[in-house]
């Protein structure tokens, strides 16, 4: 899959040849955005063209709205790796500015047939474009076929009788309802990062920890410990996941403490995804170590059972 961060170089790259794209936000790519992306891939093997997600590195209230900007259920490289993993041809992932806020919705059209040289144009029922959201897919629909497009809109999809929205599965991980969540995410949700320092207290006691640090804007699970599985170099490994302050230690901030089974090896700003698969039990402050590490053993049993 090819990545563009700017119209031009996609513009240069395409030289001519027609795309099917798919135009969201896509956080979380979620199972009703990937219904919209797989849907442009469909008609992208059918006539012969390039499969195209349109989709903007940050959230378009970042800028039009920052004080409702909500957090965000994924980012940047694990959007891109499962868009990569779907078989998408062409990633355009541009910065959302306050020039693009102030485009037209005709403006927005024009590109998309100029740079984008869309044969077709795929989003989901409620998707808004141009100033103010002032496009919808009603005008889409209107008039595409002037800007040399077809339009097609997506269903919206529902599950357990609820519709399923970026905002809801951020309701979900903040109750710490995990199998909903990934329910509606058709993948166990994930965190990525690059391994920070710790205070390196957990190979003290048998039970080294790779951290990463929890961005204020990103969502994430209640605090708790979890079974997960932790992906990095190309491999998958069991792992044992602890989100919260740390409370038997103080003057830890908010972080993700993974300990990675059956593993020796110093992870010290390696990148890694850890996928949440089922909770093991909630955070609990211990009266010293010895509690501590029997507990960790517990979690490290039901961990293997689980996974």
């Amino acid at each position: 899959m090819q990545i563009f961060s700017k119209f031009s170089d996609i513009k240069t790259f395409l030289k001519g040849q027609r795309t099917a794209i798919a135009l969201g936000t896509f956080d979380g790519v979620h199972i009703g955005h990937q219904s919209i992306i797989r849907q442009a891939m469909g008609l992208a093997k059918k006539h012969g063209l390039l499969s195209v997600v349109f989709t903007f590195s940050n959230h378009p209230l970042s800028v039009v709205a920052p004080e409702r900007v909500p957090v965000q259920i994924g980012d940047n490289i694990s959007k891109a790796a499962f868009l990569e993993e779907m078989g998408v041809d062409l990633l355009l992932n541009v910065a959302f500015s306050e020039k693009l806020s102030r485009q037209t919705p005709e403006e927005f059209l024009e590109r998309l047939k100029d740079c984008c040289n869309a044969k077709f144009v795929v989003t989901g029922p409620n998707f808004t474009f141009g100033y103010k959201g002032k496009g919808n897919t009603r005008m889409l629909g209107r008039v595409a076929s002037s800007y040399g497009f077809k339009a097609e809109i997506g269903e919206a999809i529902q599950l357990n009788g609820r519709m399923v929205s970026s905002t809801r599965i951020r309701g979900l991980i903040e109750e710490g309802d995990l199998e909903l969540t990934n329910e509606y995410l058709g993948r166990p949700f994930s965190f990525g990062g690059r391994v920070i320092h710790g205070d390196q207290r957990g190979r003290t006691i048998g039970f080294p920890t790779a951290n990463l640090a929890i961005p204020d804007k990103r969502a994430m699970l209640p605090n708790g410990a979890y079974g997960v599985y932790v992906l990095m170099n190309g491999e998958k490994h069991k792992g044992i996941a602890n989100v919260g302050n740390n409370p038997t230690f103080e003057g830890c901030n908010r972080r993700l403490e993974v300990h990675v089974l059956d593993f020796k090896g110093d992870l010290y700003n390696k990148p890694l995804t850890v996928q949440f698969v089922k909770k093991l039990r909630d955070e609990k402050k211990f009266s010293g170590i010895e509690a501590l590490v029997k507990q960790l053993r517990a979690d490290e049993e039901k961990a293997r059972q689980i996974l």
